[in-house]
């Protein structure tokens, strides 16, 4: 089971750095990601880090992409808690998270991230849905980012994609151009980079979580291709668009996470007797083929509702809640039926502005009230 943790937690590992400029790595090679917490490779030599072999050999030849890693890991964690802010679980793991001012802040991580398992950690390695989720939202947000570089022409190696360049469709009046996205290098980092150090493990547990994240890394990375669109622009006399010069483009990250938390409320539960493929638990559905685009997981979910700290689970004590809500984020729901405390809070702010020549503003200072609910 411990090996089975330690892969579980690589993608932690990746959310964290942006985050710290420290923390510990005494746990093993999962702390693959914390290069960034080690300064500079060119200074400190890739050799020092805590990679594997094949993420050593990177980071010796493009240690130039550190940084679309941090930017990979701040949209996979921003888009995580957007997704789910409203939810029992809400991309947050630790009770201090939603009291903390600002959220992440080095101060909070410091004083209560004594291991990745303050955020993530139960969810990394249990093999839930929402582990499922993580994995792929990470993936994806490490494409988008070195892809966003290349198009950038932050890189040498990679810009954008010309292999559309010189087509399209002359009698519909419009031909390839601009600078598409060049989404294969994205890909490829990804794969080669975030899956690393998923290959060869060995062990059932070790074994059912590995593949689990293979395929829901890759359904990220597929979610990034899947949403790419058509962007054009118009050319000729006063706009009159007689001639479109188009390239594709990724979307945005927000839509590529609605994308995604749609996969994860329709994921399918796999079952953890490995054969030559992943397979579905039911018997009944085994028939039913898994796309590459679909998330898996191997376990269901908790509750949510009630403090484990052992598990890192939060629960939902003190989270607020909407009382005309219907929804996941309504009182019901979200304080598991616990009920829920009411507090007015006091708002002060400028209003009514006006300029004043010269050369002021003058300004009312107005005050109202809200009733805020939290959960018991």
């Amino acid at each position: 089971m411990e090996k089975a943790t330690s892969i579980g937690l690589c993608h932690v590992c990746l959310l964290l750095t942006i985050f710290m400029s420290m923390f510990p790595c005494s746990q093993g090679n999962w702390m693959w990601l914390g290069v960034t917490s080690f300064g500079v490779p060119e200074k400190l030599g890739c050799s020092n880090l805590p990679l594997n072999a094949r993420q050593k050999d990177m980071c010796k030849k493009k240690p130039y992409l550190l940084s679309s890693i941090r930017e990979g890991a701040r949209l996979g964690i921003q888009e995580c808690r957007n997704q789910f802010r409203h939810e029992r679980w809400n991309c947050s793991m630790s009770p201090t998270m939603y009291t903390s001012s600002p959220p992440f802040s080095l101060s909070f991580l410091s004083s209560s991230l004594a291991s990745a398992h303050s955020i993530f950690g139960y969810e990394m390695s249990s093999g839930t849905k929402e582990t499922a989720f993580i994995s792929a939202v990470t993936a994806a947000g490490l494409v988008h980012s070195v892809t966003r570089s290349c198009s950038a022409g932050n890189m040498t190696e990679c810009s954008c994609d010309t292999s559309l360049q010189n087509g399209g469709s002359a009698s519909e009046g419009w031909h390839w151009g601009g600078c598409s996205d060049n989404l294969q290098y994205g890909m490829w980092f990804s794969r080669k980079f975030l899956d690393a150090p998923f290959r060869n493990v060995t062990g059932k547990e070790s074994d059912i979580l590995s593949t689990m994240h293979l395929h829901n890394n890759e359904a990220g990375r597929l979610a990034v291709a899947k949403l790419m669109t058509v962007d054009c622009r118009c050319h000729g006399v006063s706009g009159s668009c007689a001639v479109k010069t188009c390239w594709k483009s990724m979307s945005s990250f927000e839509k590529i996470g609605n994308y995604l938390k749609d996969k994860y409320e329709n994921s399918i539960q796999i079952s953890d007797r490995m054969k030559r493929k992943v397979r579905r638990k039911e018997k009944n559905y085994r028939k039913i083929p898994i796309r590459k685009e679909d998330l898996v997981y191997t376990n269901r979910s908790p509750n949510y509702c009630v403090e484990d700290q052992k598990l890192g689970i939060s629960g939902t004590h003190g989270r607020e809640c909407n009382r005309t809500s219907e929804g996941p984020d309504g009182c019901n729901l979200l304080c598991c039926g616990r009920g829920y405390n009411t507090h007015v809070v006091r708002h002060v702010e400028r209003c009514e502005c006006k300029f004043v020549w010269c050369c002021y503003v003058r300004c009312r200072r107005c005050e109202s009230m809200t009733d805020v609910h939290t959960c018991k």
